[in-house]
């Protein structure tokens, strides 16, 4: 299969979480003897970010203007089998228009953030990402997000095949490595800033880490105010590239895995960093959402906290007990959610069509 696909970044992994969702999906396509070709704008701030340039068996077409890349594009599209356009892309609108426009091709929009889409959409109207006739013309929708957020947008947004791709493992980038003292820790974190996610960040990590001292607690990610509440106990990494995912999780006793307020009232959400823990054989807390049982089972592969004390309880198991959640959530990892299950489901969807 041939597909082309238009999508925020799959050249630096500073700031969201697309990049190395695309990286795995887009590596396992490539194995599978698809063709690929991913158009990301080179806008400054990923420019200055960049930690992955040469795809190994796709090609990443990066672009100043799409002026500049429109003619490419149109080619690519035309002798395409399917092409995609993701949520926060920014060109969404005119390679839509442009994928719409070329009615041989398969056409798909990725809304990797539906519960964010459905947020502004109802507070603003309007999506940037969202063309004006919005999905109603795409023969598929996929959504980062199952379960509540699938019939949201067949309602409010007009999808007429809807279905969820969920987030995924790359195991040739995560599995388990020797620890690195620089991330070593009782319980970690790695996440960038949200607003929406600070109330569960401060229940679940800071209250644990007071009440905690003797233990080390470490927490990476990109954005952080500076007048977050740290803890003398906490250290901080600004950013740890995707290639140094596998040692943070491999250096932690424990992780920690907290949702977006808006992505948790949707359910159905993991994210990819919920999957590379799991791969990189280290036990993870996480906090609560409809569907998490969907891909992980409580108590058994996952543990679950909805306070600092279930923390501070979880941090304070025998390493027996740890090591038979971690191993428990590896196999699972490995059996249902690698980037090549992805890639499958996604063929099998678009042939669907």
């Amino acid at each position: 299969m041939r597909i082309v696909i238009f999508g925020l970044s799959v050249s630096s992994s500073w700031g969201n979480g697309h990049a190395t969702i695309w990286r795995g999906l887009c590596r396992a396509l490539g194995t599978g003897g698809h063709s690929v070709v991913f158009f990301e704008k080179d806008v400054p701030y990923y420019r200055r970010t960049r930690d992955f340039v040469t795809p190994p068996n796709y090609c990443l077409e990066l672009y100043s203007s799409w002026a500049e890349v429109e003619g490419l594009a149109r080619n690519c599209v035309e002798n395409a089998d399917c092409a995609v356009v993701t949520s926060y892309c920014p060109d969404a609108r005119a390679a839509s228009d442009l994928i719409l426009s070329c009615p041989k091709v398969r056409s798909i929009f990725y809304d990797l953030d539906t519960p964010i889409t459905l947020n502004v959409l109802g507070k603003d109207g309007a999506v940037d990402y969202i063309p004006e006739y919005r999905l109603e013309p795409f023969d598929l929708v996929l959504s980062y997000t199952g379960g509540r957020a699938l019939d949201e947008l067949s309602k409010q947004l007009g999808a007429r095949r809807v279905a969820p791709l969920y987030g995924s493992v790359d195991p040739g980038t995560h599995r388990r490595v020797d620890p690195d003292p620089q991330y070593k820790s009782d319980f970690s974190y790695l996440g960038t800033y949200a607003a929406d996610r600070q109330y569960q960040l401060e229940e679940l990590f800071l209250k644990p880490a007071n009440q905690l001292a003797e233990k080390r607690f470490c927490l990476a990610g990109a954005l952080y105010p500076a007048d977050f509440p740290w803890t003398n106990n906490t250290f901080f990494v600004r950013h740890v590239p995707p290639s140094d995912h596998p040692a943070f999780y491999s250096s932690s006793k424990l992780t920690l895995n907290v949702t977006r307020g808006t992505m948790a009232e949707m359910g159905y959400c993991p994210s990819g960093r919920l999957f590379e823990a799991a791969a990189c054989g280290t036990p993870v807390v996480s906090d609560w959402w409809e569907g998490l049982d969907h891909f992980f089972e409580p108590g058994k592969e996952i543990l679950i906290a909805k306070t600092a004390e279930d923390v501070i309880d979880a941090i304070s198991k025998d390493s027996d007990e740890l090591s038979t959640v971690s191993r428990a959530s590896q196999e699972r990892a490995m059996d249902e959610h690698t980037a090549a299950h992805r890639a499958d489901e996604f063929v099998a969807l678009v042939e669907a069509i």
